[in-house]
This record gives structure tokens, C-alpha cells and sequence, in this order.
């Protein structure tokens, strides 16, 4: 199967790069697919689960809002964050997600607000990724 060059970098620092046959990336009205000799495109990301397939098996990752690069023989990813979903503290996730809720309970100015509500996304995302994992 044709393959392409797949680099993953979060603000924490490069969390893959390697070879890719076809990815699935989380987009703000649903999903968009990539495939080796795609079309040159920049897509904007939207928290999610992203997935990759290598030598015919398909990875998953949790990724923050970013932007992805794609041409014909790579792809490039910058995203806020990326982490495994078994890799992901259920009890802390959580304990972000309580957190998150009771300071939306709280009168705040509009960006203290959105903040929280980015907050409460984030936890919520990573509980399901933690369920879907059995963890």
C-alpha cells in the first residue's frame, strides 16, 4: 500500500513521525480522511480522536485543536496536545472534568467563561477516549 510521511508536534514536543498508509482527522463538522497522493490542503483540527494506520494497524490518538499540512507525500500536524488514550488518567481526567463544571457555576467574565467551557471539552474528550479503552 502507497504510504506517506506522517509528523505529529504538540506544544509539548514531537509525538510521532513516520510513515503513514491513511489517517482519519478530526475536524470540526465531523471527519476527514487522508490518503498517500492527496491533494494539497491545510485543515483546521478540532479536539478529537485522530486515526493513522500503519502497516495495517490503526492507532489511535487524542489531539487538541491544531492544523494539519497535507500534500501528496506527507503530512505535517501541530496540534495544542496529542496523548494514547491508555496513556490518559481516567481519575484525573475527572477530577478536570468536576473542576471545569463547578467553575462554569461561577459568575466569570466571557473569557474566564470560554476558558472553562475549552475545560470541560477537553476533560469530556478524554473520559470518552478513557471508556472507549475500558480503562
Amino acid at each position: 500500500m502507497n504510504s506517506f510521511i506522517l509528523n505529529i508536534t504538540a506544544s509539548s514536543g514531537e509525538f510521532y513521525q513516520g510513515s503513514c498508509e491513511s489517517m482519519v482527522l478530526p475536524v470540526k463538522d465531523g471527519v476527514y480522511g487522508v490518503q498517500a497522493g492527496h491533494s494539497p490542503v491545510l485543515v483546521a483540527l478540532h479536539m478529537g480522536m485522530l486515526q493513522f494506520t500503519v502497516n495495517g494497524e490503526t492507532r489511535d490518538v487524542l489531539v487538541g485543536d491544531g492544523i494539519a499540512e497535507v500534500t501528496p507525500t506527507y503530512v505535517v500536524l501541530l496540534v495544542d496536545s496529542a496523548e494514547r488514550p491508555e496513556d490518559i488518567d481516567k481519575n484525573r481526567a475527572e477530577a478536570a472534568r468536576i473542576r471545569a463544571e463547578e467553575r462554569l457555576q461561577h459568575k466569570q467574565s466571557m473569557h474566564e467563561y470560554y476558558q472553562s467551557k475549552i475545560a470541560l471539552d477537553r476533560a469530556m474528550q478524554r473520559l470518552q477516549a478513557t471508556a472507549k479503552y475500558n480503562r
